[in-house]
């Protein structure tokens, strides 16, 4: 399965990467290597929006966890990725892109009235 776009603005694109539990990364639409790269506004934003994002997951799934990453070796283009992480996930403690530790046992509730309540969020955050 391949990413889909969850919310998208001048700067920013938020997409959903379908994995066990929840996995958002969200992209700079800027071609910026690095994170210093960018305009002093959107590192503004970007933070915002990772607050705003990591909150609503907290919220509504309550994880066990949040994991926050920005790498840039594969895809050399300023992302992050907000994961959600359970004690019974496939991979918990260790990374997602760790070696799996058992078969996952997860429960979720449904994704779409959380990413119109995301939507709806990052819309008013940053306009």
């Amino acid at each position: 399965m391949s990413q889909r776009v969850v919310y998208e603005d001048s700067n920013f694109i938020l997409k959903y990467n379908p994995f066990e539990t929840p996995w958002y990364i969200l992209y700079t639409k800027g071609e910026y290597k690095e994170f210093s790269h960018m305009p002093k506004d959107q590192r503004e934003y970007i933070f915002e929006y990772l607050y705003i994002i990591e909150k609503a997951i907290l919220e509504y799934f309550k994880p066990t966890k949040i994991n926050i990453a920005s790498f840039g070796n594969y895809y050399p283009k300023v992302h992050w990725h907000i994961i959600a992480r359970f004690e019974n996930d496939s991979f918990f403690p260790e990374s997602v892109w760790g070696q799996k530790q058992r078969s996952s046992i997860i429960s979720l509730p449904p994704l779409e009235p959380f990413e119109i309540k995301l939507t709806k969020e990052l819309k008013e955050c940053c306009i």
